[in-house]
């Protein structure tokens, strides 16, 4: 019970920032539409710079463990043939639903919730970095893929092949994988850095974490929550992203692959992060289930909030 506690206790800052932004917005201090200016800030420059920095100065041996990933991608891999299964046979959706309810499972809210969790969980969110890239790289990929060839090519100047391309060229070049990239890139060539340019990427940096998720408790205090009137299938993707997907992970790590700690804690815990904030992005660019993904994005972060520190006494 003291564990229990003590987790809670450092996710206290979590819940008061994005505590904050509900209630500023909810008493109109701050008007909700003014988190898209918080969030940009975060997306597009503070966190660039934090990881940037951050993997400048990481040791990548350590960071990038093969075993771990290799347990993690599996369980995506299981994840996303299922749900793509249950989708189309149980729901008969098309091919955009389905793939937009396989982002609901597979992937994560890294840059408005993981990323400042596990700063304030481990003083370091570097754990987190291999899976934006497998998330970027690989899961975006096929999700882009997937909704574009299901899109019924409404432009008619662009092929279905050249749109899945200008898709994936779009997610690959955003702020924050040139980031990992070039972040990688350096360290890897050991690429010098003169030292103030390091003290400012972690200055700016520093601020990524609390404004990433002041801008989230902001846009959820003023979009709200809508809890009746909720399908069967909302709840069932809900279930999976924050139930099933971690302990899917759990499982192959310490069953198959045999994954110990840290590793163990950081890869449970990353699957058991919210549905991805672009989520909502993906269903209005395709049409397809807004208001589901609006409220799976939601309902998961609550939910991730109070598993979070289960998570962590489980993987200990």
């Amino acid at each position: 019970m003291t564990d229990l506690f003590a987790t809670v206790g450092k996710l206290a800052p979590v819940v008061l920032v994005f505590g904050g932004g509900v209630v500023f917005a909810r008493r109109k201090i701050i008007g909700a539409d003014a988190s898209k200016a918080f969030s940009e800030f975060a997306f597009l420059f503070a966190i660039p710079c934090y990881l940037f920095g951050s993997l400048y100065a990481s040791d990548l041996g350590r960071l990038f463990d093969v075993r771990g990933m290799l347990a993690y991608l599996s369980a995506a891999v299981i994840a996303m043939a299922l749900v793509a299964v249950g989708a189309r046979r149980v729901l008969g959706a098309d091919a955009r639903a389905t793939a937009l309810r396989i982002m609901a499972t597979v992937q994560v809210n890294t840059t408005y919730f993981a990323i400042p969790v596990f700063v304030l969980l481990f003083g370091d969110a570097s754990p987190i970095f291999p899976t934006i890239l497998l998330q970027v790289c690989v899961f975006t990929v096929v999700v882009v893929a997937v909704m574009e060839s299901g899109a019924g090519h409404q432009d008619q100047d662009v092929s279905a092949a050249r749109a899945v391309l200008r898709g994936v060229r779009s997610a690959l070049t955003t702020p924050l994988v040139l980031a990992c990239y070039l972040g990688i890139g350096a360290n890897l060539l050991h690429v010098p850095a003169p030292g103030p340019l390091l003290a400012a990427l972690s200055f700016t940096g520093a601020a990524a974490a609390p404004v990433a998720l002041f801008a989230f408790g902001l846009h959820l205090g003023g979009s709200g929550l809508r809890w009746r009137g909720a399908t069967r299938d909302e709840y069932a993707l809900i279930a999976i992203k924050c139930l099933a997907m971690p302990l899917l992970v759990f499982a192959l790590c310490v069953g198959v692959f045999r994954v110990e700690n840290p590793w163990l804690s950081y890869l449970v815990l990353t699957a058991a992060m919210p549905a991805p904030q672009n989520l909502f992005v993906f269903a209005q660019r395709y049409d397809a289930d807004v208001d589901l993904a609006a409220s799976v994005v939601a309902k998961t972060t609550l939910a991730a909030l109070a598993l979070i520190p289960l998570w962590l006494l489980v993987t200990r």
